[in-house]
């Protein structure tokens, strides 16, 4: 599958930070992880920190499908909020993935901060801006069942937000726990430790043909090239759906643009990042070399060309509505670029097994917030990897 438009603004700014070489040989080891994205890149860390042999495969360039599209806000926030979740799997079940989520944000800055390599990890306040006046009373109520879950949350009425704001919304609500990344680096620097623990990575490596075998599977690539492991993860994002039994997400493609370099954000509170409950909701965050960057503007995924035929018109849109938010700061469109992402019925990420596929763990961080869902399947699978109990994993399986 296509993932992602022409010219994404993360390849452009790094370029290729390491490169890897092809599988040109057979191979054996305790886990394969197919995909080298965010998600592949947590779980190849923590497995092999963990102590397993790990063998990574990928058939674009590492961090080359959907990571490299992200806009990587980092927020704990779930698609659903807290208060319609509740209604869907229950209070303390829909709590607890809210707090795990809010912890992700902070198990990352332990990540990268263990990286230290310009990952540009940077806390941030975060803001959920109402967009209609009957949103008041939404944000209200989810606040408070936040603050009833152990989140800090501020609730703001609409003269809260012109007070920080230049513009005026009916309100918002603000939290510290947010963050922002840089994760097409992240990923490199992740494999790059994996490598230094005796993760092998290899990439532009298609596996063509998957077979449980024995206590183990059998993976063929497009070479002809054999992997032997005892157990596979598949952290192919939007694509694992080929491999499933039933559909768990709907595709989306989504639009976004890095203006060029600024010298101030006039009427931009503190740099935060900020959305909105409009459906499709937009969102912004500032980068470390000073750009404004905002995504939005999601259309139900059809096909690539019409995804690409569209990033002009739609990232237009989205400049517009950015120079009506902020009339003082001038932006200019540097770079424009759409991605693929996906969205389940609950806003929750699958993670975990499924009968039909011995050996197998999917770990598939759908959703608006996938970098923090994939930390989440890291520790999860590493845990049943090692027969360790999880509580936490029952969230997040294909039956729920």
């Amino acid at each position: 599958m296509d993932l992602i438009s022409p010219r994404p603004f993360w390849p452009l700014k790094n370029g290729l930070p390491a490169t890897y070489p092809p599988l040109r040989q057979d191979l054996t080891c305790d886990v394969a992880v197919l995909g080298a994205g965010i998600s592949g890149a947590l779980m190849a860390d923590e497995l092999s920190r963990a102590g397993f042999d790990v063998v990574v495969l990928d058939k674009r360039d590492v961090a080359g499908g959907s990571t490299s599209a992200s806009t990587a806000l980092l927020q704990y926030e779930i698609d659903v909020s807290l208060v319609d979740l509740t209604k869907m799997i229950g209070r303390a079940d829909a709590e607890r993935a809210y707090q795990l989520c809010h912890e992700s944000i902070d198990l990352l800055e332990g990540l990268a901060r263990e990286m230290d390599a310009g990952c540009s990890f940077q806390r941030k306040k975060s803001v959920y801006l109402g967009t209609r006046k009957s949103d008041a009373r939404m944000l209200q109520k989810e606040g408070e069942a936040r603050r009833a879950a152990g989140i800090a949350v501020e609730y703001w009425d609409e003269a809260d937000v012109s007070a920080h704001f230049y513009f005026s919304r009916p309100a918002a609500l603000m939290s510290e726990q947010g963050a922002e990344l840089d994760c097409y680096k992240f990923t490199h620097e992740l494999l790059a430790r994996a490598a230094r623990n005796g993760a092998r990575i290899f990439d532009r490596t298609t596996v063509k043909d998957y077979e449980p075998e024995g206590d183990g599977v059998r993976l063929k690539t497009d070479r002809g090239n054999t992997v032997r492991a005892r157990q596979v993860v598949f952290a192919t994002g939007y694509e694992s759906q080929n491999y499933l039994p039933k559909k768990v997400v709907s595709l989306k493609s989504t639009f976004a643009l890095a203006s060029e370099p600024l010298e101030a954000f006039p009427g931009w509170w503190e740099r935060c990042l900020i959305w909105t409950t409009a459906r499709p909701y937009i969102y912004l965050r500032t980068t470390n070399d000073g750009r404004a960057m905002m995504g939005g503007g999601d259309d139900p995924f059809r096909n690539p060309d019409r995804r690409d035929w569209l990033v002009d018109k739609k990232t237009e849109r989205l400049a517009e509505d950015f120079r009506g938010m902020f009339p003082a700061i001038e932006l200019e469109v540097a770079y424009r670029w759409a991605g693929t992402f996906g969205e389940t019925k609950d806003g929750l990420a699958y993670i975990g097994q499924v009968r039909q596929m011995p050996q197998c763990w999917f770990a598939l961080g759908f959703g608006g917030n996938g970098i923090t869902y994939s930390v989440l399947a890291a520790r999860i699978i590493r845990d049943a990897l090692k027969e360790k109990p999880n509580a936490d994993a029952r969230l997040f399986r294909f039956d729920r």
